[in-house]
């Protein structure tokens, strides 16, 4: 019978780097204070020891707690790589995120926030879209005295860190490479009102068809709450007007995918009768065929930096600056199979 290994420990890992336990303790938190050289030899002890921090003794040690919360209202493939980001920056520092779906329209969500917070010690929360919005879910964090980041929210900006990206500017990207293409009626798909997204990629929208002189048609305006089954109900009302459009701009990437599978079933060719954009730029946009032209949204590097942000500036102990930055990171157009010219 074989004998279980017994746990590396941190004297182990002080011993092979030839430092005090004090130094790799400071290492393993991302501390100041211990020189480049010497951060360098101690993490060369740990992965030669495969050494894996205790989190109950070290929470204990620090008064900390390792953890954070990623607050979502729904999952999806948004969700999915975010979680992928974040969940790989905290490994690096040995932290554990905790994913926690919040139900926006039931009654009870405050209890739900409550029972978290009150069962949890967590070392902050990141909330995605709508969700950093919410003022009973804003409200009950900040009683519980639990830092947040927010991942781009419509409101207060300037009173926690937030990350995202300037939709209205790539919104009027993605529609100047429509009318580029030549075309002239375009059709847009809405995603939740609740979502500033929602607005802001519309307004960009709005602000380059203007720029360019080209009528937008209200009838063409249809909301599909970022959802496949809203994009499906869309895409038949589009479609079967009596003067269809000849693009359709979509919120999101599941959106367009639905918007696709209407017009095969239609018998339209993508992108020869109808061409048709996403937004995100997650996975099922390489999924369908012809594949999306989207927006890319750098959703895993946004998750990696609010997670940095609880890793290396410890809010419960220091606070945030103040202002509380605000990060706007770059998106970028992404042409693929879905659009052509008109």
């Amino acid at each position: 019978m074989r004998t279980a290994r017994r746990p590396v420990t941190i004297l182990q890992v002080a011993e092979l780097a030839r430092v005090s336990q004090k130094s790799v303790s400071r290492v393993i938190n991302n501390e100041p204070a211990v020189s480049e050289e010497t951060r360098e030899r101690i993490l060369a002890a740990i992965k030669a020891l495969h050494y894996r921090p205790n989190l109950n003794a070290r929470g204990l040690a620090s008064n900390r707690s390792f953890l954070i919360g990623l607050f979502c209202d729904r999952p999806g493939d948004y969700l999915s790589e975010f979680q992928t980001g974040a969940v790989g920056r905290c490994r690096e520092s040995h932290f554990h995120l905790m994913v926690e779906p919040l139900d926006m329209e039931s009654a009870h969500v405050e209890q739900q926030v409550e029972t978290l917070v009150g069962q949890l010690r967590l070392e902050g929360a990141i909330l995605l879209p709508p969700l950093g919005d919410n003022e009973v879910i804003l409200g009950r964090l900040k009683e519980a005295a639990i830092p947040i980041v927010r991942i781009s929210p419509k409101d207060n900006l300037g009173t926690t860190p937030s990350i995202g990206i300037d939709d209205r500017a790539a919104a009027r990207e993605l529609t100047a490479h429509l009318l580029q293409l030549g075309h002239r009626r375009i059709g847009f798909i809405l995603g939740r009102p609740d979502h500033v997204a929602t607005r802001q990629r519309y307004l960009g929208f709005v602000d380059e068809m203007r720029a360019r002189s080209v009528p937008v048609d209200d009838g063409l305006v249809l909301t599909g709450n970022f959802e496949f089954a809203g994009g499906l109900e869309c895409a038949e009302r589009m479609l079967r007007a009596t003067v269809p459009p000849t693009a359709i701009f979509t919120s999101n990437d599941d959106t367009a995918a639905a918007v696709i599978a209407v017009a095969r079933k239609l018998g339209l060719d993508v992108p020869g009768d109808l061409s048709v954009t996403g937004f995100d730029d997650v996975p099922i946009a390489t999924m369908i065929w012809p594949d999306l032209t989207t927006i890319r949204q750098p959703v895993a590097q946004m998750a990696r930096l609010a997670a940095s942000l609880f890793i290396e500036h410890a809010p419960r102990r220091n606070g945030w600056p103040d202002p509380a930055p605000q990060h706007i990171l770059p998106h970028a157009l992404v042409v693929r199979g879905s659009t052509g010219p008109p």
